[in-house]
Formats: C-alpha cells, sequence, structure tokens
C-alpha cells in the first residue's frame, strides 16, 4: 500500500510540474537564454566618410566578441548557465572589457574624423536575457526593448517557456533555436493582412519582373559587403546570394559590373541575397564546421527555393525616379530578438494564405499541399543623394503605411519586392518540442527566430536598365520577365503576366548542379503576394505576353485569388553530394502579429483558400506597414491542446501501477484481518 501510494504521489506530482503540452519538468526548468548587447551600428546614424572604413570593421568586431561570448555560454554547463557568479566572471565581464576597448577605438578613428560621438562608453555593458514560465523576461538590459510592441517587453518572445532539448533549453539541432513557441498553425490564425492605400491620379502603377533563378548553382557566403566591407563572416550566418555573382566581402563598386549575374536579363547585374533557410533534420552540412555555419549554430540541410520571384512596383501616391547606381539597402533586422521589432521586416506565410496571414514572430505549419514563403518588400523612399548611410538606414525609408507616401525629403523609387517559396516537411510539435524543424540562419545568440529575418540590396545595372524600370512603372505596364512590356534583355521562364507567375512543372534550372560554381575571395509596398489555392493568370515562359490581370489558371483547393500558380507539390529541393563552395569566409515595417483562432469554421475557411483582394495591378493584397508590431501572438498556440492515448498511457502508467498495488494491499489487508 505504502508503495502504491508513493507512485501515484510522484505521478501527480510529476503531471503539476509539466505545463500543459506535456514538457518534463526538467526541460521546462532550462530557460532559453542569450546575450543581449546594445546596437552600436544600428545608433551610430552619423559617422565621418573618412572614419567609415575603420568603424565598420570595428562594429564587426563587436559581433564576432558577442559570438564568440555565446558560443562560451552554449559550451557551460547547466548549472554553471545559472550560476550569475560563473557567467558573470567568465562570460560577461571578460565580454564588457573587450567591448570597452573596441569602442575606445570606434571613438579614437570618429575623434581623428572631427566627430567623436557622446555615449560610446555606455554600450560596453551587456546582459544575460532569459525566458521562462510562458514568455516572463528575466533580462536586466531591457531598456528601450519594448518600443512598439504594445508595451509587452519583446512580446514575451511569442510565449516561449525554454521548451527545447536538453543543449541549453534554446531547442534546435545546434541548441540555439527554434523551439516549439516558433512554429505556428497557419489554419488557426486570423485574417491579419493590412489593407493597401488606394492609389491617386497621379500613382505610378506598372511593374518590372527580373528572373535571376533560386541559386541552384549554391553560391553562398557569410560576409555581408553593406554591413561589414572588407571582413570575413561579417554576417556570422550564411546567405543565398542571385543575381550577382561576385559578391563578398572584398567587394566594392570598382568590379561589382565585372560579377557576371544569374539574371537572364544581363542588364541587371544587382546582387540580392538573404539569410539561407535551413531543415534541421540532423543533416551535416558542408559548413558544419565553419564560420557561418555549425560553428555558429547555423546547422541542418540549406534548403534550395523552389521559386524566387524578384519585382518592382510603383508607389500609390507618385511617379518614381530610377534607383542610383550601387544603391544599398538592407531591410529588416538580424538582431531583432534583442534589438526588439522596431526595424523588423519578416513576413512568413503559406501559398493559399499569402494573401490573409502574414507573420513576422512565428514561423508557420503549413498544411498539406501548401508550401513555405518568405516575402520581402523593401524601402522604397530615397533621400535622393546618398546610396548608403551609416547605419545602413537614414538613407532610405518606407512609405506612409496609409497615404503611401514618402516622408518630406524622400522621393520614390521603384519598390523592390522578392517571394521566395520552399517545399519544407511541416514540422510537428511533439511534448512540447518541435521535431525536425526549419529556421533561418542567424546570428548565434539571436536564436534563429523568425523576426531576424532579413534582406539585402545592391542596385548595380548597365544599358540604361534602371531608367527603364522606371519608365515601365511610371507607365503602367508590367515588363520584364513574361511581363507584356519591355524584356530588356534575357528571357525568363517564369511569366508573371500582370502580377502572376506559373512556373513550368519541370524546373531544371531550380536544380542545384553537381558542380556548384566556385567563388575566389578577391582583395580589392506591397510585395507580390502568390497562392497554390487560388485562380492564378498565367504568364507564358519569357514570350513578354502576360496575360493581365484576367487570366483563368486553377489552383489546388478553388478560391479567386489574382495571385500566382505555383508549381506541383511534388517539387523539392535537390541537394548535391558535392561540397559547395563558399565565395568568402562573407543584415526592414511590420506585418501583423498572428493571433490563434477560436472558431473552427474559420480555420477551416482558411485551409481553403478564401477570396484574393487584389489590386488592379495584380501585386497581391500585403501591406507593408510602420515600425512596431500591431499584435501579440498566443503563447504556444502551435503546440498540440491534448495527447492521445497512447502518449496519455506513457505519462500515467506509474499512477496506474501504483493504483493496482494500493487495491491490492488494501485487499491483502482486509483478508488478514477478517482470518485473524
Amino acid at each position: 500500500m505504502l508503495g502504491g501510494g508513493g507512485l501515484v504521489a510522484a505521478n501527480v506530482y510529476a503531471s503539476a510540474t509539466e505545463d500543459g503540452s506535456g514538457t518534463d519538468a526538467q526541460t521546462r526548468s532550462a530557460a532559453a537564454a542569450t546575450i543581449d548587447c546594445p546596437d552600436v551600428g544600428n545608433k551610430l546614424t552619423e559617422v565621418p566618410e573618412k572614419a567609415r572604413g575603420d568603424v565598420d570593421k570595428e562594429l564587426a568586431t563587436l559581433d564576432q566578441q558577442v559570438a564568440e561570448a555565446y558560443r562560451q555560454l552554449q559550451s557551460a554547463t547547466p548549472e554553471q548557465r545559472q550560476d550569475s557568479g560563473y557567467t558573470d566572471e567568465n562570460v560577461m565581464k571578460p565580454l564588457k572589457e573587450k567591448r570597452s576597448e573596441t569602442l575606445d577605438r570606434i571613438g579614437n578613428a570618429m575623434d581623428q574624423a572631427g566627430q567623436r560621438p557622446d555615449g560610446l562608453d555606455s554600450m560596453a555593458d551587456c546582459s544575460m536575457r532569459t525566458w521562462q514560465n510562458g514568455g516572463q523576461d528575466n533580462g536586466q538590459n531591457g531598456d528601450g526593448q519594448g518600443d512598439g510592441q504594445n508595451g509587452d517587453d519583446q512580446n514575451g518572445q511569442n510565449g516561449q517557456d525554454g521548451n527545447g532539448d536538453q543543449q541549453g533549453g534554446n531547442g534546435g539541432q545546434a541548441g540555439n533555436g527554434p523551439v516549439a513557441a516558433d512554429f505556428v498553425d497557419i489554419t488557426k490564425v486570423a485574417p491579419n493582412v493590412q489593407a493597401k492605400p488606394q492609389n491617386s491620379n497621379n500613382a505610378s502603377t506598372g511593374s518590372f519582373t527580373t528572373n535571376c533563378g533560386v541559386n541552384a548553382n549554391k553560391n553562398f557566403n557569410s560576409d555581408n559587403v553593406i554591413a561589414a566591407p572588407g571582413v570575413t563572416n561579417g554576417a556570422h550566418h550564411t546567405h543565398d546570394y542571385v543575381g550577382n555573382q561576385k559578391i563578398n566581402a572584398f567587394s566594392s563598386n570598382d568590379n561589382f559590373l565585372q560579377g557576371g549575374t544569374s539574371c537572364d536579363n544581363k542588364d541587371d547585374l544587382s546582387s540580392y541575397y538573404w539569410p539561407v533557410v535551413r531543415l534541421q533534420d540532423g543533416t551535416q552540412e558542408f559548413d558544419q564546421n565553419n564560420d557561418g555555419g555549425g560553428k555558429e549554430g547555423n546547422v541542418g540541410k540549406i534548403l534550395t527555393p523552389v521559386q524566387a520571384e524578384i519585382k518592382y512596383v510603383g508607389n500609390p501616391t507618385s511617379k518614381v525616379v530610377a534607383m542610383p547606381q550601387f544603391l544599398r539597402i538592407i531591410t529588416g533586422d538580424a538582431k531583432t530578438t534583442t534589438n526588439g521589432l522596431a526595424n523588423a521586416n519578416a513576413h512568413w506565410s503559406c501559398t493559399g494564405f499569402e494573401d490573409k496571414v502574414q507573420l513576422t514572430e512565428q514561423y508557420p505549419l503549413c498544411p498539406q499541399g501548401s508550401k513555405v514563403v518568405r516575402t520581402f518588400a523593401f524601402q522604397s523612399c530615397w533621400d535622393g543623394r546618398n546610396i548608403d548611410s551609416a547605419n545602413h538606414r537614414t538613407h532610405d525609408a518606407f512609405v506612409d503605411p496609409k497615404t503611401g507616401a514618402c516622408p518630406n525629403g524622400f522621393q520614390a523609387i521603384p519598390q523592390l519586392t522578392e517571394r521566395i517559396v520552399y517545399d519544407i516537411p511541416t514540422p510537428t510539435i511533439e511534448n512540447g518540442q518541435v521535431k525536425n524543424p526549419y529556421a533561418v540562419d542567424s546570428f548565434p545568440e539571436q536564436l534563429h527566430k523568425p523576426a531576424t529575418d532579413h534582406n539585402d540590396f545592391i542596385s548595380i545595372t548597365t544599358g540604361g536598365l534602371a531608367d527603364k524600370i522606371a519608365d515601365c512603372i511610371n507607365s503602367g505596364r508590367d515588363c520584364g520577365a513574361g511581363g507584356g512590356g519591355d524584356q530588356g534583355s534575357g528571357g525568363d521562364d517564369q511569366g508573371s503576366g500582370g502580377g502572376a507567375t506559373e512556373q513550368p512543372s519541370e524546373q531544371p534550372s531550380d536544380q542545384p548542379s553537381d558542380e556548384p560554381t566556385a567563388q575566389p575571395t578577391e582583395d580589392p509596398t506591397t510585395p507580390p503576394a502568390g497562392d497554390d489555392n487560388g485562380n492564378g493568370n498565367a504568364g507564358n515562359d519569357g514570350s513578354g505576353k502576360g496575360n493581365g490581370d484576367n487570366g483563368s489558371g486553377k489552383g489546388d483547393n478553388g478560391g479567386s485569388d489574382d495571385q500566382t500558380a505555383q508549381p506541383p507539390a511534388t517539387q523539392t529541393q535537390q541537394p548535391s553530394d558535392d561540397d559547395p563552395t563558399m565565395s568568402s569566409t562573407t543584415d526592414p515595417e511590420v506585418y501583423a502579429s498572428a493571433k490563434a483562432k477560436a472558431s473552427k469554421s474559420a480555420a477551416a475557411g482558411a485551409e481553403q483558400g478564401g477570396s484574393g483582394n487584389d489590386d488592379d495591378n495584380g501585386d497581391g493584397s500585403v501591406q507593408a506597414q510602420g515600425t512596431g508590431g500591431n499584435g501579440s501572438v498566443v503563447g504556444n498556440q502551435a503546440e498540440p491542446q491534448g495527447g492521445d492515448l497512447a502518449e496519455t498511457g506513457t505519462t500515467l502508467w506509474p499512477a496506474a501501477a501504483g493504483t493496482v498495488l494500493l487495491i491490492g494491499g488494501l485487499f491483502l489487508l482486509t483478508r488478514t484481518r477478517r482470518r485473524y
């Protein structure tokens, strides 16, 4: 009886320490932790040109120091991580000392150029930031982290409760994310896409599409020539590159034009690059032991997109001016986990849901037959003078989300939009942990959060292409690959009549080659929505005769969206057995956050695609908004609400056994009393 009662009591106690999804006490007690340091580069809005090279290198050194400190934190035992004395003495104090020295060098470089900034010394101190028990933030350096986020610091990191594996509680194949709370079933998210500003009489309503492939030749590096020029591995994560084929940390305006291009239009030498997406299925990638890869927690199988649409669109209130040569734009923020969402511009969705749901703070779990989609709507206002700025932000701006107008002192340029589609097996949530998750590459301390997604662009054109793009957009035509107007040079097998694209069922260009191209290191408004489930308007294979907004290509589940008809769901990424070659050893407006739906009928309706709300240009209905999030995510909404019988049995068998022993003991005691 005592033994049985003990088993029952122990099992009841263990159940009480679990969260609602079955996570055991050991996992739950391990908080997700990272290192939070002030983002010096983001705050240096004015840096003298003479000092900019030295400052950029020192800013890259600050990133390297944080990455090293985070690796040291990850290598510590759970007991050491929980010991504030150990972390202060062995991680935080040495980090502060290194940052102080680096900040002093930044100050000296700017002082010599005649403009030393105030307050540099105050940015040396960093803190440990942890999330535990449903997203409670236990960090001590959170000032300014809640700006533009409805007052809730970091939105509780989507209710992250420390669910993860045994590698520090941060989840993921490398122990630094993602976790179960970073995913949500998109069919259970309420529609959150905002209406677009209405076009005025002076609107520029045309578009220009360019086809630059999907990086099938595996052109990767972990440099960032915009944010960290001249610094190897300045990004600390791996990028896909399409367009210009010779971009790395050591590229410059002097040699951009010699890079060649993957674009069909050979006048388009622009560089389009973004962090790769990986499937964390245990695969040991070619960069498993490299900087930017496995050494910094970026692990798993690199996924090749099945589609990458690049399109320039106009402005709802004015004509656009041509982009200047070598203009640089970074959209999004690679450090939102610690910086907050002020500069976030991540958009995650699924085919069939793009006109209804766009996620910033969670990755979507897509229903069967639906693919994962990343979309980017770049800043489309330019100050008219500078091709870059010290913090890579102040020379460009977003339009007003309500009117579509540029801020005073800025003029409208063609808005670059990108739509990148992946065929990814849907992860599963089991016992509070995500199995086979996918995640975007990130700085190691950023924990692979979805909001850290970002995209980079350098405008490089020849043959007057920049003017042709602006003229096409201003005249209201749909030009470029598959459009009805100017083709420029080269064709495109992704026709895009009037803003819709239908790819052929076989895409040799999407298949990685057996011998990836090596790159030697040199020393010198509105994203187009797409939909597998709605009625698309089929373009044709580079013939330049799109069908406008009245196409009739059919999707999988019905609906009426004037959006992109996707290739069949049978397409998959084609990894090569040969290791890709890195080109070198190389960082955006926020959609509404997701809210869980209570209505089963609404969720069912979302699965069926629904009606599209595209305007006459067929550009989709997703609208970029102003800074800051405008919604919060229900914590752990992606997790199952209850287990099946088998799961319940594995959890409660000690209590059942204890009950049997208890009853058996009581029966024996009763028989013994009767006998005597």
